[in-house]
């Protein structure tokens, strides 16, 4: 990330600026306050190290005007200073500064400070990030906002479930849980790219119309891809690039778009892929009714192996009644209608051999 140090002493700055470089940061210097609130208006600095004595604006005054600021993301300062003592630290930390540093500095130790300011400001990019793409997929998908709020609530309770596995207890912590929680509903975020011939189509899908339907995973995949590439903080962009491309692989390697097998597989894919299955088996499509959740239970159960992760379908099975609670809470609203959605589009091909046979129709 780009880091603005705003030092009116020349040689000081300049050693901050070497210091920086050797961590791969790229530097830019303001030598007072004034100018630095100049450049930060710009939009191009969201990591400031300041001196808190210069002319013209002090670095305290700084932290005021950054603050006192209507719009813009936030910005991480950090408040280079010899000055000690308690007193010193809250007018500080009053003034709107995230951290400090006392002379002389400890490159080492500065870039530390910076990387927890980076790991804050990820959160920020995470959240905003998050919401905007899931807006645009909500934009050309026909079904209800509810589908996500489950998908995602079924996705965090089969983790939590995996989290006291002993096989999974090391990749499975809270933040795994949470990022899960947060990135499960961009799934389908490669659908805006389906053109509405095929993603609106009010039937079931010819051959040739659900081969350009299974492209939402590879459209998904390099999006998010490109987007990840652009910001490269942003790491919890790697477990929704993970979920677009491959929540429709099977675990016996016959899915799509790979034909990725196992735990080639990224496990947070294949949790959503029993999520999204059970999710549309369970709600009322142009092609089915809504099956109960004891036969939708049954047809996960009998993916076990081939279509889904044993241990995500034993997961399901072993806390069936959260699932359950939240496929009732989050049941679609009466108001929005019923979506004309063709099979291929929900199921994808994950479970279509299975509804065929359950009641007696060809979703493809």
């Amino acid at each position: 990330m780009r880091v603005l140090i705003v030092e009116d002493d020349s040689v000081t700055a300049e050693m901050l600026a070497h210091a920086l470089e050797r961590y791969g940061y790229e530097v830019e210097i303001a030598r007072n306050g004034r100018q630095a609130f100049q450049r930060i208006r710009s939009g191009q600095h969201r990591l400031v190290v300041s001196d808190w004595e210069m002319p013209e604006m002090t670095g305290v005054e700084l932290c005021r005007q950054i603050r006192g600021r209507r719009s813009g993301s936030y910005v991480y300062v950090i408040l280079l200073t010899s000055r000690r003592g308690t007193r010193n630290v809250v007018e500080g930390l009053n003034a709107g500064a995230d951290d400090f540093i006392t002379k002389p500095f400890e490159p080492q130790e500065l870039c530390c400070r910076l990387r927890v300011g980076e790991r804050i400001l990820s959160l920020e990019t995470r959240d905003l990030t998050i919401f905007a793409m899931a807006k645009l997929a909500e934009s050309r998908d026909p079904e209800t906002g509810a589908h996500l709020e489950r998908i995602r609530e079924y996705c965090r309770i089969l983790a939590e479930h995996l989290s006291r596995q002993v096989a999974f207890r090391d990749l499975v912590d809270d933040e795994y849980i949470q990022t899960l929680y947060l990135t499960s509903p961009l799934h389908d975020i490669g659908k805006v790219g389906i053109p509405d011939r095929v993603l609106l189509k009010p039937g079931p899908l010819t051959d040739d119309e659900f081969e350009v339907m299974k492209q939402h995973t590879v459209i998904g995949g390099r999006t998010l891809e490109a987007v990840r590439g652009a910001h490269s903080g942003a790491t919890f962009l790697q477990m929704a690039t993970d979920i677009a491309w491959s929540h429709h692989e099977r675990f016996d390697g016959t899915g799509y778009p790979r034909g990725r097998a196992g735990e080639q597989i990224p496990l947070s894919a294949r949790i959503v892929a029993v999520a999204d299955v059970y999710d549309a088996l369970t709600t009322k499509r142009v092609y089915k009714p809504a099956f109960e959740h004891s036969r939708a239970r049954s047809l996960i159960f009998e993916g076990k192996g081939t279509q889904f992760d044993p241990a995500v379908v034993e997961a399901f099975c072993a806390t069936d009644s959260r699932i359950v609670a939240v496929r009732q809470r989050f049941a679609d609203w009466p108001a929005c209608g019923e979506p004309a959605w063709p099979a291929p589009a929900l199921l994808g091909g994950q479970l279509a051999s299975l509804t065929a046979s359950a009641d007696g129709s060809n979703p493809a």
